[in-house]
């Protein structure tokens, strides 16, 4: 056994835990997970099944905790989990997977499949089965801060871009301030106006807010990969910097894992609570509305659906809060057939997008948002994560489809009350 394949395997072993063993125990290998997964049925090919995805770590878990399987491993009736599988099954794992949550969704017996693909992700990455393109965002997470390489002068730039575009000072560093927002890497680079929105809508909400020099990225790469070492550091890189500034909250921006890095793992990942809360903008904007300091004047008179992200929808709750929001600038909205915690992924979470070898699967897998987007009739989509927005803008130029994608938090921007 090679050094790297023993590092997967001591890996597999450590995440072993009692959820793991009691959802393999229960599953009925009913297949009902398959319908619900994008992947299997846009191309109707078996091993994209979600639970088969699984399959190297059901069986170490079978020949090694059951007394059955090490009986068979004892008489040599199964294989032990070679290096070569783990390379075929990386595919599998990283290219055909969102960790999007539909599958545990649709799972009878209630077995969390995004769960044990998570971690099983922690022992491909230890084997060294982890896609180049993964890798690669997450060295450059480690070493620069960002998966995109984007370091604190590139933030400054489009700082300095959006005040001279709004009239207004977007603060960094402000100690005491009540709100601290992070961004992704994509916010950044390809869509600034979401800084110059927040600027715009804060200050005729009369919102205290600051960016911080030290911790301003809020994609988690080593969520993506699946190392919780690497997924810890990035989360205490936020912790530190919001609690040397000392705000009351931190504010998660439209990115899917983000949100699920920060709000729901980042606790168990640094093994204490904050001293902070985490609020999603969705969440404060809504609030911001329901309390009256949100004030928006004229609605969109043309057509337009919301895309769903599924870690913000489907797995973080954030569900009534957008369409709320939407029903103050929009008059003809329209949600597709399956909405909410039902939608279909974009098809480019979890790393996927950031995967090179993944881009035929994913723009074929592309197919079910086509055939919702066909069936809604619009020709203005809107969502709240920045990874879905490119990804979605990528399948429909694929598909030469004639529909906009606008951010959500831009568009209440657009229709702020003078």
């Amino acid at each position: 056994m090679s050094a790297s394949l023993q590092k997967g395997i001591k890996a597999f072993r450590e995440v072993m835990d009692a959820p793991i063993a009691s959802f393999f125990s229960s599953c009925v290998h009913c297949g009902i997970c398959s319908e619900a997964c994008l992947f299997f049925t846009e191309t109707r090919e078996p091993k994209y099944t979600p639970i088969h995805k699984l399959e190297p770590l059901r069986r170490l878990w079978r020949q090694e905790y059951t007394l059955f399987g090490r009986l068979g491993r004892m008489l040599g009736l199964s294989k032990p989990v070679s290096d070569d599988e783990l390379e075929q099954w990386s595919t599998l794992v990283y290219d055909s997977c969102t960790l999007c949550g539909r599958c545990s969704l649709a799972c009878p017996v209630g077995n969390d499949i995004t769960y044990m693909v998570r971690k099983m992700r922690e022992g491909m990455a230890a084997s060294g089965h982890a896609p180049e393109g993964v890798i690669g965002a997450t060295k450059r997470t480690v070493a620069l801060g960002s998966p995109m390489g984007v370091k604190l002068g590139a933030l400054q730039a489009q700082i300095r871009a959006q005040e001279a575009e709004t009239g207004l000072t977007i603060p960094i560093d402000v100690q005491g301030a009540d709100y601290m927002a992070i961004l992704s890497s994509m916010e950044i680079i390809n869509f600034p106006e979401y800084l110059g929105s927040l600027a715009r809508i804060f200050h005729k909400a009369g919102v205290s807010w600051t960016l911080s020099s030290e911790a301003f990225e809020a994609t988690n790469s080593g969520i993506q990969i699946g190392v919780s070492d690497i997924a810890r550091e990035i989360v205490q890189r936020v912790v530190d910097a919001a609690e040397k500034l000392g705000v009351k909250y931190v504010i998660s921006p439209e990115c899917g894992h983000a949100f699920t890095a920060i709000r729901w793992e980042g606790p168990n990942l640094i093994g204490r609570s904050y001293k902070f809360q985490v609020i999603h903008i969705l969440e404060l904007l809504d609030q911001l509305r329901s309390e009256g300091r949100l004030k928006t004047r004229g609605k969109e008179s043309k057509p337009l659906t919301f895309h769903d992200p599924c870690q913000i929808v489907r797995r973080g709750g954030v569900v009534a809060q957008p369409r709320r929001l939407l029903g103050e600038v929009a008059s003809d909205f329209r949600d597709m057939k399956d909405h909410g915690t039902i939608n279909w992924c974009c098809g480019g979470g979890g790393g996927v997008s950031a995967n090179d070898r993944a881009e035929e699967l994913r723009l074929k897998a592309f197919k079910r948002k086509k055939s919702q987007l066909d069936e809604v009739g619009v020709h203005t989509m809107v969502t709240a994560c920045a990874n879905c927005r490119i990804v979605l803008e990528e399948g429909l130029e694929h598909y030469n489809m004639n529909i906009n994608v606008v951010g959500l938090t831009e568009l209440v921007a657009d229709h702020l009350e003078e």
